[in-house]
């Protein structure tokens, strides 16, 4: 079990290539030579520790932040990251910086493993109907309202045009004003700009729906606001929406055939789970907050206390936040609860959604993990949304840091 949960920790660390060595960092001023990234290294040893570092010679950075920013991507349960062959716990795992390797080096132990889940993880799509993007730069006075007319006016004379055909109404739109900060809700802090994009994307049960939609978007550079100046990418084009659909299976439920040559060789089959004698995971708990802590005058940025990542699993985004200094994680704790990540996050959940974020601590990082349900409009390409996968929660991960000031002493 140690080997293969350092293994599968090592390939947790190194999957998005980049991400571990400097890309996407919080402190991404601080990184050296992008057009020369060097990748990740990796290499393991007996006890179940590693070391993580990059070719020397090359742009990028190996420090703990970069490494700790990407332990927490796209994670739930930090206790519980289920993996075929073994259930791994991060929660305790330490990360110390080795001194005098070019580029910087990390060293990664405190890994634990347990038995793997009785359960596979299944995950499927279905086709739910079909999608269209209009993305149109607008210059000029008062961009951001032309943009916002425009692509009402827009919608509004496609839906007069679906009732005269007998088509249905679209099944959902989303018009974002890139540049507007639209993506930011209630926390923007929008001042005038001369240049505006309009993010228009539509959702149909029909494609012929959509054709319509896509025909319409041309006459508004000649119909509507001065100062529109093109169609990104041309005419939208229609394509199919395949949404995402995730479950656990249970695995005793499920028979392989083996076939050889056309005959059947073997059939396996997963016994039921015998829990008395399966070594359980540990059922994930948060450290007590530490309610009693000294204050001073001085405020600060969260940016300022701590790095921060985000990621996606179809419909649902986490955001890690990692203290920069063990002194500051008993305040983020304090302060950064999950009814205030929610409140922050409000203008993302489906309407509905209870209990929206889930919050997981890391001990062995000083950091936190928060887990937001139902917050990416669908998530991928079910997502009418313009950024609904990773970047859009890590941009509102950093606007967070830059709008809760917490005194400290």
């Amino acid at each position: 079990v140690c080997v293969c949960v350092c293994v599968s920790l090592a390939g947790h660390l190194i999957e998005c290539g980049a991400q571990s060595t400097g890309g996407i960092f919080t402190d991404w001023h601080q990184v050296p030579d992008w057009d020369n990234m060097g990748f990740p290294v990796v290499e393991c040893s007996g006890d179940g520790s590693f070391l993580l570092s990059k070719p020397p010679k090359t742009g990028g950075l190996v420090s703990f932040g970069t490494v700790a920013e990407q332990l927490v991507y796209e994670i739930g349960d930090p206790q519980r990251y289920l993996l075929p062959d073994v259930t791994c716990d991060f929660s305790q795992v330490v990360l110390k910086e080795i001194p005098g390797v070019e580029g910087g080096a990390v060293k990664v132990t405190g890994a634990k493993g347990y038995a793997p889940s009785c359960d596979y993880k299944v995950c499927s799509t279905y086709l739910d109907g079909f999608r269209a993007t209009a993305v149109c730069p607008v210059g000029g006075p008062r961009a951001a309202e032309k943009a916002r007319r425009t692509a009402d006016s827009i919608i509004k004379r496609t839906k007069r045009m679906f009732k005269q055909l007998g088509l249905e109404d679209f099944s959902s739109v989303n018009i974002q004003i890139l540049g507007a900060e639209d993506t930011y809700g209630a926390n923007a802090r929008y001042k005038s700009s001369r240049e505006a994009v309009i993010w228009l994307a539509v959702h149909h049960k029909q494609k012929k729906a959509l054709e319509i939609f896509s025909r319409e978007i041309a006459p508004a550079g000649t119909g509507m606001a001065p100062g529109l100046t093109g169609i990104a990418g041309g005419r939208p084009r229609v394509s199919p929406v395949l949404k995402p659909f995730f479950f656990l299976h249970p695995k005793s439920q499920l028979k392989v055939d083996i076939h050889v040559g056309g005959e059947l060789v073997e059939t396996l089959t997963e016994a039921e789970p015998d829990t008395p004698e399966q070594e359980a995971p540990p059922i994930s708990a948060e450290d007590a907050t530490d309610t009693d802590l000294p204050g001073g005058p001085h405020s600060f940025r969260l940016e300022e206390l701590a790095y921060s990542r985000s990621g996606d699993k179809g419909d649902v985004a986490n955001v890690g936040v990692i203290a920069r200094h063990p002194l500051f994680f008993p305040y983020l704790k304090k302060h950064l609860t999950p009814s205030v990540v929610e409140e922050y996050f409000s203008h993302l959940f489906q309407p509905g959604t209870h209990n929206a974020v889930t919050r997981y601590t890391l001990p062995g990082i000083h950091g936190l993990n928060f887990v937001l349900q139902n917050s990416l409009g669908g998530g991928g390409v079910a997502s009418l949304r313009s950024d609904p996968q990773v970047t859009h929660a890590h941009t509102h991960a950093h606007k967070n840091a830059y709008t809760h000031s917490h005194t400290i002493p």
